[in-house]
């Protein structure tokens, strides 16, 4: 039991550094990696309504262009990510090697979006949302402009 213990906050388990593109896995590591953070978001506040689930499965399919069933697994691996990780760095490091700024912006608007998509912003949510960004290097500046974006993304929304 500890000998597992000390396996799992080392890594001995399959991680997004040991997904490739191509494998039977078919999960790109910087969607793995990118989901695992979005769901990190989501369950801050120990909830993961299905308002939050319904906008990371449009947030997958919109900007990864996934079919809904690789989404579902790539929610599954992801999940299983989550659970297992001591900590964010392993995923923000895979991120800030293969995203540009634009692309964390674009992340950082789609876990605001999370935040906001059940209508209420929690401690949690607010803080777990500033410590990625802050891990993917973005600057204050631009989380405002990400967390400005997605609110006016979710009015709009609303008014449909």
């Amino acid at each position: 039991m500890f000998l597992e213990s000390i396996k799992r906050l080392f890594g001995s388990t399959t991680t997004s550094s040991d997904i490739t593109p191509g494998e039977p896995s078919g999960v790109d590591p910087l969607h793995l990696a990118a989901c695992t953070l979005l769901l990190e978001v989501a369950h801050a506040d120990g909830e993961f309504s299905s308002q939050e689930r319904a906008h990371l499965e449009n947030a997958l399919a919109r900007h990864f262009a996934l079919s809904p069933e690789t989404g579902q697994r790539l929610l599954e691996l992801a999940e299983a990510e989550r659970r297992a990780a001591v900590d964010q760095y392993r995923y923000t490091s895979v991120l800030n090697a293969g995203y540009d700024v634009g692309q964390k912006m674009v992340l950082a608007e789609v876990m605001w979006g999370l935040v906001l998509a059940d209508g209420t912003i929690a401690e949690h949510e607010s803080y777990m949302t500033r410590k990625i960004a802050n891990l993917l290097d973005l600057e204050p500046g631009y989380l405002a402009t990400a967390k400005r974006a997605a609110a006016e993304s979710a009015a709009r929304s609303e008014e449909r």
